[in-house]
Protein backbone atom coordinates (compact mmCIF):
# COMPACT_ATOMS: atom_id res chain seq x y z
CA UNK A 1 0.00 0.00 0.00
CA UNK A 2 1.40 3.41 -0.93
CA UNK A 3 2.01 6.00 1.75
CA UNK A 4 -1.24 7.87 2.38
CA UNK A 5 0.13 10.31 4.93
CA UNK A 6 3.73 10.71 5.99
CA UNK A 7 5.01 9.54 9.35
CA UNK A 8 5.86 13.17 10.08
CA UNK A 9 2.24 14.26 9.48
CA UNK A 10 0.98 11.31 11.52
CA UNK A 11 3.27 12.19 14.45
CA UNK A 12 2.19 15.84 14.31
CA UNK A 13 -1.51 14.91 14.37
CA UNK A 14 -1.05 12.35 17.16
CA UNK A 15 0.75 15.01 19.23
CA UNK A 16 -2.43 17.12 19.45
CA UNK A 17 -3.09 17.64 23.14
CA UNK A 18 -6.14 16.17 24.78
CA UNK A 19 -8.29 13.08 24.71
CA UNK A 20 -11.62 12.15 23.17
CA UNK A 21 -14.10 9.66 24.54
CA UNK A 22 -14.60 6.57 22.41
CA UNK A 23 -18.17 7.69 21.73
CA UNK A 24 -16.76 10.67 19.81
CA UNK A 25 -14.36 8.43 17.87
CA UNK A 26 -16.67 5.62 16.79
CA UNK A 27 -18.79 7.72 14.44
CA UNK A 28 -16.24 8.06 11.64
CA UNK A 29 -15.45 4.33 11.25
CA UNK A 30 -19.16 3.46 11.63
CA UNK A 31 -19.91 5.89 8.78
CA UNK A 32 -17.22 4.22 6.64
CA UNK A 33 -18.75 0.84 7.42
CA UNK A 34 -22.15 2.15 6.28
CA UNK A 35 -20.81 3.82 3.13
CA UNK A 36 -17.97 1.51 2.09
CA UNK A 37 -18.66 -1.74 3.93
CA UNK A 38 -16.17 -4.01 5.66
CA UNK A 39 -13.68 -3.53 2.81
CA UNK A 40 -13.64 0.23 3.43
CA UNK A 41 -13.09 -0.21 7.15
CA UNK A 42 -10.30 -2.67 6.40
CA UNK A 43 -8.55 -0.07 4.19
CA UNK A 44 -8.71 2.43 7.02
CA UNK A 45 -7.30 -0.04 9.55
CA UNK A 46 -4.55 -1.12 7.15
CA UNK A 47 -3.50 2.51 6.70
CA UNK A 48 -3.34 2.95 10.49
CA UNK A 49 -1.30 -0.25 10.88
CA UNK A 50 1.14 0.94 8.23
CA UNK A 51 1.63 4.11 10.27
CA UNK A 52 2.55 1.97 13.27
CA UNK A 53 -0.79 2.38 15.07
CA UNK A 54 -2.74 -0.83 14.54
CA UNK A 55 -6.33 -0.37 15.68
CA UNK A 56 -9.58 -2.26 15.38
CA UNK A 57 -12.16 0.50 15.26
CA UNK A 58 -14.98 -1.84 16.23
CA UNK A 59 -13.15 -2.53 19.50
CA UNK A 60 -13.10 1.13 20.58
CA UNK A 61 -14.93 1.35 23.90
CA UNK A 62 -17.48 4.19 23.87
CA UNK A 63 -16.76 5.14 27.49
CA UNK A 64 -12.93 5.06 27.44
CA UNK A 65 -10.72 8.02 26.52
CA UNK A 66 -8.30 7.90 23.57
CA UNK A 67 -5.69 10.35 22.19
CA UNK A 68 -7.44 13.25 20.47
CA UNK A 69 -4.97 12.97 17.62
CA UNK A 70 -6.50 9.61 16.71
CA UNK A 71 -9.65 11.42 15.58
CA UNK A 72 -7.60 13.85 13.46
CA UNK A 73 -5.61 11.01 11.83
CA UNK A 74 -8.80 9.06 11.12
CA UNK A 75 -10.40 12.07 9.42
CA UNK A 76 -7.32 12.78 7.29
CA UNK A 77 -7.06 9.13 6.25
CA UNK A 78 -10.76 9.05 5.31
CA UNK A 79 -10.26 12.16 3.18
CA UNK A 80 -7.24 10.70 1.41
CA UNK A 81 -8.47 7.12 1.01
CA UNK A 82 -12.07 7.82 -0.02
CA UNK A 83 -11.73 11.35 -1.42
CA UNK A 84 -14.78 12.62 0.46
CA UNK A 85 -15.83 16.21 -0.26
CA UNK A 86 -17.15 18.70 2.32
CA UNK A 87 -20.74 17.60 1.73
CA UNK A 88 -19.83 14.00 2.57
CA UNK A 89 -18.07 15.09 5.78
CA UNK A 90 -21.17 17.10 6.78
CA UNK A 91 -23.20 13.95 6.14
CA UNK A 92 -20.75 12.08 8.36
CA UNK A 93 -21.32 14.63 11.14
CA UNK A 94 -25.10 14.16 10.89
CA UNK A 95 -24.66 10.40 11.03
CA UNK A 96 -22.38 10.67 14.08
CA UNK A 97 -24.93 12.73 16.02
CA UNK A 98 -27.55 10.02 15.50
CA UNK A 99 -25.15 7.24 16.54
CA UNK A 100 -23.79 8.96 19.65
CA UNK A 101 -24.77 7.26 22.88
CA UNK A 102 -24.15 10.47 24.84
CA UNK A 103 -26.40 12.48 22.51
CA UNK A 104 -29.19 9.90 22.83
CA UNK A 105 -29.09 10.16 26.63
CA UNK A 106 -28.70 13.92 26.50
CA UNK A 107 -31.72 14.36 24.22
CA UNK A 108 -33.84 12.12 26.43
CA UNK A 109 -33.48 14.45 29.41
CA UNK A 110 -32.88 17.87 27.86
CA UNK A 111 -35.50 18.25 25.18
CA UNK A 112 -35.95 22.04 25.06
CA UNK A 113 -33.53 24.35 23.25
CA UNK A 114 -33.12 26.50 26.35
CA UNK A 115 -32.20 23.52 28.54
CA UNK A 116 -29.83 22.15 25.93
CA UNK A 117 -28.14 25.56 25.68
CA UNK A 118 -27.47 25.43 29.43
CA UNK A 119 -25.98 21.93 29.20
CA UNK A 120 -23.86 22.24 26.03
CA UNK A 121 -20.63 22.85 27.97
CA UNK A 122 -21.23 19.80 30.18
CA UNK A 123 -21.96 17.66 27.14
CA UNK A 124 -18.70 18.79 25.50
CA UNK A 125 -16.71 17.90 28.63
CA UNK A 126 -18.20 14.40 28.59
CA UNK A 127 -16.56 13.83 25.17
CA UNK A 128 -13.35 15.90 25.24
CA UNK A 129 -10.72 16.73 27.87
CA UNK A 130 -9.74 19.97 26.11
CA UNK A 131 -11.61 22.94 24.70
CA UNK A 132 -14.91 24.47 25.62
CA UNK A 133 -18.21 24.67 23.79
CA UNK A 134 -20.85 27.20 24.78
CA UNK A 135 -23.88 28.96 23.40
CA UNK A 136 -22.75 32.53 22.72
CA UNK A 137 -26.19 33.67 21.55
CA UNK A 138 -29.65 32.16 21.45
CA UNK A 139 -32.82 33.79 20.14
CA UNK A 140 -35.72 31.38 19.89
CA UNK A 141 -38.02 34.08 18.46
CA UNK A 142 -35.63 34.89 15.61
CA UNK A 143 -34.75 31.19 15.42
CA UNK A 144 -30.99 31.29 15.56
CA UNK A 145 -28.15 30.28 17.85
CA UNK A 146 -24.41 30.85 17.83
CA UNK A 147 -22.15 28.14 19.24
CA UNK A 148 -18.62 29.11 20.23
CA UNK A 149 -15.83 26.56 20.59
CA UNK A 150 -12.68 27.82 22.31
CA UNK A 151 -9.22 26.36 22.94
CA UNK A 152 -9.79 23.46 20.58
CA UNK A 153 -7.59 22.86 17.54
CA UNK A 154 -8.07 19.51 15.86
CA UNK A 155 -8.22 19.72 12.04
CA UNK A 156 -10.19 21.71 9.40
CA UNK A 157 -11.99 18.50 8.38
CA UNK A 158 -13.38 18.25 11.91
CA UNK A 159 -14.82 21.76 11.53
CA UNK A 160 -16.82 20.52 8.53
CA UNK A 161 -18.14 17.43 10.30
CA UNK A 162 -19.31 19.66 13.16
CA UNK A 163 -21.49 21.61 10.73
CA UNK A 164 -23.49 18.45 10.08
CA UNK A 165 -23.30 17.33 13.70
CA UNK A 166 -24.63 20.55 15.24
CA UNK A 167 -27.35 20.93 12.58
CA UNK A 168 -28.53 17.36 13.16
CA UNK A 169 -28.69 17.71 16.96
CA UNK A 170 -30.71 20.93 16.71
CA UNK A 171 -32.98 19.41 14.08
CA UNK A 172 -33.88 16.63 16.54
CA UNK A 173 -35.30 19.34 18.81
CA UNK A 174 -37.01 21.73 16.41
CA UNK A 175 -38.31 19.22 13.84
CA UNK A 176 -37.72 21.68 11.02
CA UNK A 177 -34.93 22.34 8.54
CA UNK A 178 -31.76 23.60 10.18
CA UNK A 179 -28.82 25.32 8.51
CA UNK A 180 -25.38 25.60 10.07
CA UNK A 181 -22.43 27.68 8.95
CA UNK A 182 -18.99 28.05 10.50
CA UNK A 183 -18.60 31.83 10.67
CA UNK A 184 -15.29 31.91 12.56
CA UNK A 185 -12.48 29.35 12.53
CA UNK A 186 -9.06 29.23 14.14
CA UNK A 187 -7.71 27.69 10.94
CA UNK A 188 -8.68 30.94 9.17
CA UNK A 189 -7.00 33.12 11.80
CA UNK A 190 -9.91 33.71 14.19
CA UNK A 191 -9.39 33.33 17.96
CA UNK A 192 -12.06 30.61 18.19
CA UNK A 193 -14.62 28.67 16.17
CA UNK A 194 -18.20 29.92 15.83
CA UNK A 195 -21.16 28.21 14.23
CA UNK A 196 -24.36 30.00 13.26
CA UNK A 197 -27.43 27.79 13.35
CA UNK A 198 -30.81 28.85 11.96
CA UNK A 199 -34.11 27.03 11.93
Amino acid sequence: MEEIISKEEFDKLMAIKGEARGDALKGEPEFILKEKGEEGLKKLEEAMAKLGYPIKYKEINRTNFYPLGLEAVTLVLIKKIFNFDDKKFEEMGKFESKMSFIIKIFMKYFFSIERVAKEVSNMWRKNYTVGELKVAELDENKKYAILRMENFRLHPIHCITLIGYFASVLQMMVSSKVTCQETKCIFRGDPYHEYLLKW
